[in-house]
């Protein structure tokens, strides 16, 4: 699986469950167990690839104006959230946080940001191919610190100045 292909699996399957972040990971398992268990994993690694990448400050921050708040769980469930939300958006957010104020149509903090199913997806479908555990994928691990200059996420008017328009538009109180 090439990384176009990876996008228009993930685009189809969000386009299918209609931004539900639940359905969304349901209709990607069910597709991924169309494939054979090398793909799966394919997509598996450039899956894990992106969620890597996306271990930065900025993308962190702009996680805590959008959910009020974001613990180290809430950021990962995120990263794997804005995956979900496509190519376009992800790498759009990779270059520029702030820009997830353009990016995002809505943000419902009660079913948006949460994309935690979405990182089980290629594994679950694995084991259901094979009946064993995915094996490791040997790419490289995340980073210990993420990426960038850290930030006070509990400090609304830095937030507040790092992501103006994103403020602007969804902030509000951590």
């Amino acid at each position: 699986m090439d990384e176009t292909e990876f996008w228009e699996l993930i685009d189809s399957t969000r386009a299918d469950a209609e931004g539900d972040p639940e359905d969304h990971a349901e209709l990607l398992v069910e597709r991924l167990l169309q494939l054979d268990p090398e793909s799966v994993l394919d997509f598996a690694r450039h899956f894990e690839a992106r969620y890597n990448r996306a271990y930065v400050w900025d993308l962190w921050g702009a996680a805590a104006v959008l959910l009020g708040g974001a613990s180290d769980d809430a950021f990962d469930y995120f990263r794997c959230w804005l995956i979900g939300q496509g190519r376009e958006v992800f790498e759009g957010a990779l270059h520029d946080p702030d820009r997830l104020a353009e990016l995002l149509e809505d943000f419902d903090e009660e079913i948006d940001g949460d994309g935690e199913d979405l990182g089980y997806a290629a594994d679950e479908a694995y084991e259901q191919l094979t009946g064993v555990t995915a094996p490791a994928l040997g790419i490289s691990p995340q980073p210990a610190e993420p990426l960038g200059t850290a930030l006070d996420l509990q400090d609304e008017d830095a937030l507040a100045e790092r992501f103006p328009q994103l403020w602007e538009r969804f902030g509000g109180s951590l």
